[in-house]
């Protein structure tokens, strides 16, 4: 096995940040120059119509205008355009990893995940594996985990920059949130808020990911219970998918007060970043005029990393996350993974593994295609598949992406 630790400077990545800001101002300015009055909003999105009553948006900041302005001029490529070199490489191996995000104390949660997907799929195929810690990783953690894994292991430390508060964000402000939001799940919690807004915004700019075109997020005890006999990241890469999931469910409104609301502001921003054959049927039941709470559960994730890298997203990111959400409410990354992927994304790009036997406490993913249950030595019941629940929102995947459902769906509502 290689090791490979791994940290970061930071005052050159301050440097790189700016440099690469001043960049983007160039290329606007160059490009497009000026756009026109920035206070003009586009209410039409392809073949939907994004709205809301304005006042009832809580501006989070001062700095929101300023940001508004500046990102009118846009950026005309758009997010297929960015990822679509990615499945040039068709019939290779793709350039894939695991990613994990994970504190010294929860060793023994992750080697119980790394044990059960080592012997379900990477015993075979080998993909690195990434681990990201806002701490120094300890010896005895680097030791435990690579005893378990003979492919690449790294280690990165999460730059100071990724796990903070930004300046435009009112400490006293969030503090207060922290404790109205006592009858939340996390919601006094301070560092669940940092890691929400650090997976939403950061994961995939440190510098470890460079190399690597596809992800598989896992998290510390978490089980697969069915052999992945196949090569998921070259089944993406060849079928042109770009975000994998395999449950769902409904948010907490009590978490996002604002979240759809400030997307609705971008968007009329940039109603070009979103193709006509969207999934906007997945996250709204009115064509875009509210939000059903309805998100992928990012605990398990197999996606392409340049749908996060896409100037579009970027730019979507920035935009939350100068609104103050993470803090001052706490949006959390599974809703901002999920509005983004349906609204920057084909449908047909987004796929459910339903053939991937996958929990996360307290929910299961088990086929229920007796077939296929058999075939991959499969160990759950898949009378408790959540897919189609009356808690989940599988329905409404498969209706707005157009997906035949398998047979027998009907008997696990639940």
């Amino acid at each position: 096995m290689v090791i490979i630790p791994f940290t970061i400077n930071r005052k050159q990545l301050r440097l790189g940040a700016l440099a690469a800001a001043l960049l983007l101002v160039i290329i606007n300015l160059t490009l497009y120059g000026n756009s026109g009055s920035t206070s003009q909003i586009i209410n039409k999105v392809g073949s939907f119509t994004l709205g809301h009553n304005s006042t009832s948006v809580a501006i989070a900041n001062n700095n929101l205008d300023d940001f508004e302005m500046a990102s009118t001029t846009g950026i005309n490529d758009d997010t297929l355009a960015f990822i679509k070199p990615s499945f040039t490489n068709k019939g290779q191996r793709p350039k894939a990893c695991f990613v994990t995000l994970v504190k010294n104390s929860e060793l023994s949660g992750i080697l119980r995940s790394i044990k059960n997907v080592q012997q379900k799929f990477n015993n075979e195929f080998r993909y690195d594996w990434i681990f990201l810690n806002d701490k120094e990783f300890t010896e005895e953690f680097k030791l435990g985990v690579t005893n378990e894994i003979p492919s690449v292991v790294k280690f990165g430390l999460i730059p100071e920059e990724h796990w903070f508060y930004p300046e435009y964000i009112n400490q006293t402000k969030a503090a207060n949130t922290r404790e109205v939001m006592s009858d939340v799940l996390y919601g006094t919690s301070e560092s669940y808020r940092h890691m929400c807004r650090y997976q939403s915004g950061f994961f995939w700019r440190h510098p470890l990911l460079d190399e690597y075109d596809w992800y598989w997020r896992v998290e510390p005890n978490i089980k697969l219970y069915c052999d992945t006999k196949y090569d998921v990241f070259q089944w993406m890469q060849d079928n042109e998918k770009v975000y994998g999931f395999t449950l769902t469910m409904y948010e907490n409104i009590k978490t996002i007060n604002t979240l759809w609301n400030t997307t609705v502001d971008f968007f009329n921003l940039h109603p070009d970043y979103i193709p006509k054959d969207n999934l906007m049927g997945f996250i709204s039941n009115d064509e875009g005029e509210t939000y059903n709470l309805c998100h992928f559960w990012s605990n398990f994730e197999i996606a392409n990393l340049n749908l996060w890298r896409s100037p579009q997203y970027q730019e979507y990111f920035e935009y939350l996350d100068h609104a103050g959400g993470f803090f001052y409410e706490r949006w959390g990354d599974a809703p901002v993974h999920s509005i983004a992927a349906s609204l920057l994304l084909n449908k047909d790009q987004i796929h459910h593994f339903a053939d991937i036997g996958y929990r996360h406490e307290p929910n299961d993913n088990c086929p229920i295609d007796t077939n296929v249950w058999k075939q991959n030595n499969c160990e759950c019941n898949p009378k408790k598949d959540f897919t189609f629940h009356k808690y989940s929102c599988g329905t409404q995947f498969y209706d707005a992406a157009g997906v035949k459902k398998p047979e027998g769906w009907e008997l696990h509502r639940g």
